[in-house]
């Protein structure tokens, strides 16, 4: 498999940059995996598609104010983790200015580079903790092309958030409202999204591509939930990464548990756990587009895309979404 037969074209206006004031009045795409057929729906009439033995797995992360500026503004840091109380693992620009032993200053913190791995992520020790509620911003994706501002703090966030560690928003939970996940049968796991959901895939062979680690847990009364369901819907592909990680590495029935995982799903892949799919629309040759083709179909997938440019879809993180059956 080739990397570019992923792609679609993508005007550039349908990129959404704002959510909507009503996070479910986004529309919602249906696509019926077993026929071939697509409707065109609203988020608010997922109650209709909801069967009798149904159960949501939701991603309850939490996004982190993860993106800092240096006090003189020339250094910009997106914290990926912690290495240690002081330590961040961090991707910096311009990372010529972030060499071994160079020193930046984020408010009253100085951090110091203390190494750079094959990656290019700097391990950067403070001499007190960062400010983050101070000097901390949101890290939204680049193609909105803009600062975060207050609304994103409530809007970058699901309603069901609970865990603190994720970079980037699982935006497919986005659309839920109170009511809508009240009416709806569901269970949560936790994986913290990290900055590799934005990397772009640079290699022609989808297989030699190296994805990215994030880590995860998987609590004991969602595995017994999913082991008790009659048909497992995945909200988002991180909540799918969580559960087919498992499935892969202990079988089944679904076993509790937490670690990293750096599973990647392309078509071919043998699905184990998911039985139908929530998720927004994504990048052109990302590997989260690889992931809802080998759940549908390349060929389908990528009529539904055209049909989204062709309706006029909203695209990406604030963007409408997909529900594949």
């Amino acid at each position: 498999m080739r990397t570019c037969d992923f792609d679609y074209n993508l005007p550039e206006e349908l990129i959404a940059d704002r959510p909507l004031p009503d996070r479910a009045a986004s529309r919602m795409m249906v696509v019926h995996r077993a026929t071939g057929r697509i409707e065109h729906r609203h988020f608010r009439d997922l109650p209709e598609y909801v069967q009798p033995g149904d159960l949501f797995v939701l991603n309850d992360t939490k996004v982190i104010p993860a993106r800092y500026f240096s006090n003189d503004g020339s250094i910009e840091l997106v914290r990926a983790g912690m290495a240690g109380e002081l330590v961040w693992k961090c991707l910096v620009r311009p990372g010529r200015k972030m060499k071994i032993g160079r020193s930046v200053q984020v408010g009253d913190a100085v951090g110091t580079v203390e190494s750079i791995d094959t990656e290019g992520y700097r391990y950067i020790r403070w001499d007190r903790p960062v400010d983050a509620d101070t000097y901390g911003r949101l890290a939204l994706p680049h193609y909105m092309n803009r600062e975060s501002d207050p609304s994103d703090k409530e809007r970058y966030q699901t309603i069901y958030a609970a865990h603190e560690g994720a970079i980037a928003a699982p935006t497919a939970g986005l659309h839920f409202t109170p009511e809508l996940l009240a009416g709806v049968p569901h269970a949560f796991v936790t994986l913290h999204v990290g900055v590799g959901t934005f990397r772009p895939v640079k290699v022609d062979n989808v297989e030699e591509h190296h994805m990215h680690t994030e880590s995860f847990y998987l609590p004991p009364a969602t595995a017994d939930a999913v082991a008790a369901a009659q048909r497992v819907i995945a909200v988002g592909t991180t909540s799918v990464r969580v559960l087919e990680t498992q499935a892969a590495r202990h079988g089944l029935p679904l076993r509790s548990g937490e670690g990293e995982t750096d599973i990647f799903i392309y078509p071919g892949f043998r699905w184990q756990v998911t039985d139908a799919l929530l998720t927004n629309f994504h990048l052109p040759q990302s590997t989260l587009i690889m992931l809802v083709s080998a759940f549908a179909g390349r060929e389908l997938i990528l009529e539904a895309y055209r049909q989204a440019v062709a309706e006029k879809y909203r695209f990406f993180s604030y963007g409408d979404c997909m529900l594949i059956l």
